[in-house]
């Protein structure tokens, strides 16, 4: 189809797909997907997928904070991943331990600040302190801020928001009337990032074309990317191409296109 042939990696960024560095999306949300297929057609075990994948996270997390994006979030492990195998479990919660042992010294460097959200509490003891310790060490750092959603599924976060609301009208510290969009997004993981906490972008690598319980709430006027190509084989010219296509639209937030 034209629309995969237009994010073939066998076409390069030319000079005729220049980015506009005046409009870069201020946050870009990628649904990391295929580390496991890009395994299997390597006759490599799934794990060799996530190991690789871990490349292209610092890959991309370089390329956005080079190209002026003000928060890269990533879908690195949602609430339904506990189904997987547990030995694929087990790997997965040993990847953030091994990424910020490498990789912390080159976020500082970049002035990239480590942000996560989602139910982290569950997650094994060293899983948690490397994540922990990640978000102190680049806690100084005021450029592009990467966001990790670890534990997270956007259910459980509107979820959440809800009983924290109810809590507060129970308490009688608001009215039911005062109940807001404004409102709900403040109880909402997000709210950390401010004006940035909605997605201009959504990228989702692989070719599968669904939101798979990411963002729901923040994603109501995201541009969508669904883009072929395994997560392991996305790169920066990946990335640079998925801007230009998000560029070229145009985003009318419900209204006209001339308004």
């Amino acid at each position: 189809m034209e629309e995969k042939r237009l994010f073939a990696k066998k076409d390069p960024v030319s000079e005729n797909m220049a980015i506009d560095m005046e409009r870069i999306p201020h946050h870009i949300a990628i649904i990391m997907d295929g580390n496991g297929r890009w395994a299997q057609k390597r006759h490599l075990p799934r794990v060799a997928g996530h190991k690789q994948g871990m490349q292209t996270v610092k890959t991309i997390t370089i390329a956005a904070s080079n190209l002026g994006v003000k928060v890269l979030t990533l879908y690195a492990f949602s609430t339904e991943n506990w189904k997987r195998p547990s030995s694929e479990v087990n790997y997965l919660m040993q990847l953030p331990i091994r990424f910020f042992s490498t990789f912390v010294p080159d976020l500082v460097k970049n002035n990239v600040r480590v942000m996560v959200m989602g139910d982290i509490q569950r997650l094994p003891a060293k899983t948690q302190q490397a994540v922990n310790d990640a978000v102190a060490d680049t806690a100084n750092c005021d450029g592009m801020v990467l966001n990790f959603a670890l534990n997270y599924g956007s259910r459980d976060e509107i979820t959440r928001a809800v009983q924290e609301v109810a809590a507060a009208v129970q308490a009688g510290t608001i009215s039911p009337e005062a109940i807001d969009e404004e409102l709900v997004s403040q109880h909402l993981m997000t709210a950390p990032l401010g004006e940035f906490a909605d997605p201009d972008l959504l990228i989702r690598t692989s070719g599968e074309e669904r939101i798979s319980n990411f963002l729901l709430w923040q994603l109501a006027y995201s541009e969508l990317e669904f883009v072929p190509e395994h997560w392991p084989d996305f790169d920066a010219e990946s990335l640079k191409r998925a801007i230009i296509e998000f560029q070229g639209r145009h985003r009318r937030f419900g209204g006209l296109k001339n308004e």
